[in-house]
C-alpha cells in the first residue's frame, strides 16, 4: 500500500470519531467504520464526510495516515507503468492490497489472466470482501483474483518457481517509508532473490518508491545483475509529485 501524506482535504483530526475542521471545507465528520488489532498494531478504516463534497475512505495504521480513496493517481500510475514493461503479463503478483486501486488497474488489463494479491492484514481483506470498502466485493469476486493472507516475503519464498510474469511491490511507499519496520527485509537481497525466482523469463519485478532509493537499486543489481530507476511524474491534487519505479528483469 502506498504511504502518502494526506491530501489537503485529509487534514489530521484530533479524534477518531466526530467533527473536525480540516482547514479547507470547514467541517468534516469523521466516522470510524472498523478497527482491528494484530501483532503489528492497530488498523483503522474510517470515512471522512465533508459538509460539502463526496465522502472518502481513509486507512490508518498505528494512528498514521496510510492512504485514502480521495486521491489514487499514484496507485493507478504504478500499475499502468509496470504493465507496460512486460509484453505478456498473464500472471501478476500484487504485494499489498491497500484499498484495491493497484489491483483494479491490473485487472483492467485484458492480458492479465491471473492476479495473486498478497496482504498481511486479514482484517483489511475482510473489510474489502464485506463491502465496507464499497468497490471491494466486485474486485475480489473477479475470477482472475486469488487472495493470499501472508507476509509478501514469505509468500514469494513459498511460490512455485517461474510462475509469474510481473511482481509489483506496493507494500509501503518504498524502503524509506515503511508501514512497519519489519518490512525493511522486503527490500533486501534474500526477499529480492525470492521475487526473482518466481519470475518467468522476460518477467519483471517493480517496486514503487516515494523517494530515490540507491540502496534498493544496488540490492536489485546484486540479485538480478541489472536494474533501473524510472522517475514517474504524478499529478496529485493540482500539484506535481515525483515518484520512482525500481525495475529488475528476469
Amino acid at each position: 500500500m502506498h504511504v502518502r501524506c494526506p491530501t489537503p482535504a485529509g487534514g489530521t483530526p484530533t479524534r477518531e470519531d466526530g467533527w473536525v475542521n480540516d482547514g479547507v471545507d470547514d467541517r468534516v465528520e469523521i466516522v470510524e467504520l472498523a478497527r482491528a488489532e494484530s501483532e503489528r498494531g492497530e488498523l483503522v478504516l474510517r470515512e471522512r464526510r465533508p459538509a460539502s463534497g463526496p465522502a472518502s475512505l481513509e486507512l490508518r495504521a498505528n494512528g498514521v495516515f496510510v492512504m485514502d480513496t480521495l486521491e489514487v493517481s499514484s496507485e493507478r500510475a504504478m500499475a499502468t507503468a509496470a504493465l507496460a514493461l512486460v509484453e505478456e503479463p498473464r500472471a501478476v503478483v500484487v504485494g499489498g492490497l491497500g484499498l484495491g486501486y493497484t489491483m483494479h488497474e491490473v485487472l483492467a488489463d485484458s492480458r492479465v489472466e491471473r492476479c495473486a494479491v498478497v496482504e498481511i492484514e486479514p482484517a483489511l481483506v475482510e473489510w474489502m470482501r464485506s463491502g465496507l470498502v464499497p468497490h471491494g466485493p466486485a474486485l475480489l469476486a473477479d475470477d482472475r483474483v486469488g487472495v493470499v493472507v501472508a507476509d509478501v516475503a514469505v509468500a514469494l519464498a513459498e511460490a512455485r518457481p517461474a510462475s509469474y510474469d510481473l511482481v509489483l511491490l506496493d507494500v509501503d511507499n518504498g524502503p524509506g517509508y515503511l508501514v512497519h519496520e519489519a518490512n525493511a527485509t522486503l527490500y533486501q537481497a534474500p526477499a529480492l532473490a525470492s521475487a526473482r525466482a518466481v519470475l518467468r523469463p522476460g518477467g519483471a519485478l517493480v517496486v514503487w518508491s516515494a523517494a530515490e532509493a540507491p540502496d534498493l537499486l544496488d540490492a536489485l543489481r546484486a540479485v538480478f545483475g541489472a536494474a533501473e530507476e524510472l522517475p514517474q511524474q504524478v499529478r496529485l491534487q493540482e500539484r506535481d509529485e515525483a515518484y520512482w519505479l525500481y525495475v529488475a528483469r528476469a
